[in-house]
């Protein structure tokens, strides 16, 4: 009776366990990864946003805020967690 029991569950584990490595673990990797590329931004950074506005970073500002330069002397502040995509990164300043 415990080994029926037992073997009944079995496809149950085993769908778990194909769900969780083709959905949410993949999932939890993106997520870490969007994080890390946000916690980089520097100002000079050109990005894109959810929106799908394309600017420069022009002030990373403390929280979770930076502000994108759109135009010449149009500035809007962005939540970094809507940064889609980094287009091109700026260089470190040595010092």
């Amino acid at each position: 009776m415990e080994g029926n029991a037992i073997a009944q569950f079995v496809p149950l584990i085993l769908i778990f366990a194909i769900m969780y490595f083709l959905l949410i673990r993949p999932q939890q990797k993106k997520m870490k990864e969007h994080q890390k590329m946000v916690e980089g931004l520097r100002r000079g950074d050109q990005v894109v946003t959810q929106g799908g506005l394309i600017g420069k970073v022009s002030k990373v500002k403390e929280g979770n805020e930076i502000e994108v330069e759109l135009s010449e002397n149009v500035r809007v502040r962005v939540v970094k967690s809507t940064i889609a995509q980094v287009l091109s990164k700026t260089e470190p300043a040595e010092g």
